[in-house]
């Protein structure tokens, strides 16, 4: 939200036309220089009394009575202004929206959220459920009010504008959701976030059939098409409801009984250099390791034998209980655990 400085804009134009009409007016009626017109002029609209630089005669007098009734008019103007504007919530709203620009301006390994829409909000909620920190951008002002009012960072402003996304400091994201409600608007968000963070994780929806296509080409890391997914979903829990439950539990689940998470081995983990046999997650956790991603290949290695080297960089794809994957990871040293 803008505060509306347009009373403050006309109360100082109204004092620099005041002055003026003060200072050519001491000049001509008192044949004085220009600082001391500047003098009386100010004298007269403050009333503090000090004394005049010259004799005054009727003229200056009577000049002087509209001066000073032209600045208590100013002054009465400016603090209704002002007590109006402390009452209507603007001055709180622009220190709230100041404070919130800080704390974008200091975002860092975050995610950009592009457009509030159902996809948008769905994601955003999926990210205070793992305290990920994030920010969202979208072109509508009810829905950023309504981000905010909820104590999320929300930025109003085009997606597809470089200035938006500058703004949520894209070149220190970590990923970017492109969550908007045409194929075509998601390309373009997508070609201008790639251009300004080559290195930025990519995430955009497709609405049509070709849109994967022309995602990736444009950039985009991985698509999601909610409709297909949504058929597939609907289709399995019709054919196959034992399955479709067992992935509800997993991925869907209001509760998080069960979680999947990723989990990276660090530097100071104590897991270094261990076999999955010798690191007994299963036994000393109570988490299932279901893959391995080593550290130097692409390939995700589903249903790792004991026999897996856990090194630096390496990522294990586990499922079970939140707190206990919060354990892993501090085993592990993930970065995530502690914030770093």
């Amino acid at each position: 939200m803008r505060t509306d400085n347009s009373h403050l804009i006309r109360a100082l134009i109204y004092f620099i036309f005041l002055v003026l009409i003060g200072i050519i007016g001491y000049s001509l009626l008192l044949d004085i220089g220009f600082i001391d017109a500047v003098y009386m002029t100010i004298i007269i609209i403050s009333t503090v009394g000090y004394k005049e630089v010259a004799d005054m005669n009727s003229a200056a007098k009577i000049f002087s009575i509209f001066i000073i009734f032209g600045g208590i008019a100013l002054v009465g103007y400016t603090l209704t202004n002002f007590v109006e504007l402390l009452a209507g919530g603007q001055f709180h709203d622009a220190w709230r929206l100041r404070r919130m620009e800080k704390k974008i301006e200091e975002l860092k390994d975050h995610y950009i959220v592009c457009g509030a829409g159902e996809t948008g909000q769905n994601v955003v909620a999926q990210f205070e459920l793992h305290n990920a920190s994030f920010v969202v951008v979208d072109n509508r002002e009810d829905k950023v009010r309504e981000l905010r009012e909820r104590g999320y960072l929300a930025i109003h402003g085009e997606p597809t504008q470089e200035t938006a996304l500058k703004q949520a400091q894209i070149t220190r994201a970590k990923g970017l959701i492109s969550a908007l409600t045409s194929d075509s608007e998601n390309i373009f968000v997508v070609l201008t976030a790639r251009y300004l963070n080559k290195d930025l994780y990519i995430v955009s929806r497709a609405i049509e059939p070709h849109a994967h296509e022309k995602l990736t080409m444009a950039g985009a890391n991985r698509t999601v098409s909610p409709n297909a997914i949504g058929g597939r979903r609907m289709a399995t829990m019709m054919t196959k409801p034992s399955i479709f439950s067992f992935l509800d539990l997993v991925t869907f689940a209001g509760d998080e009984i069960l979680n999947l998470e990723e989990v990276t081995i660090g530097k100071d983990s104590e897991l270094l250099g261990l076999m999955l046999r010798e690191a007994k997650i299963p036994e000393k956790i109570g988490l299932i390791v279901m893959s391995l991603k080593k550290h130097d290949k692409s390939d995700m290695i589903f249903n790792p034998g004991p026999d897996e080297l856990l090194e630096l960089g390496d990522s294990m794809i586990v499922i079970g209980e939140a707190e206990k994957i919060k354990g892993l990871m501090i085993m592990a040293g993930d970065s995530r655990s502690t914030g770093k």
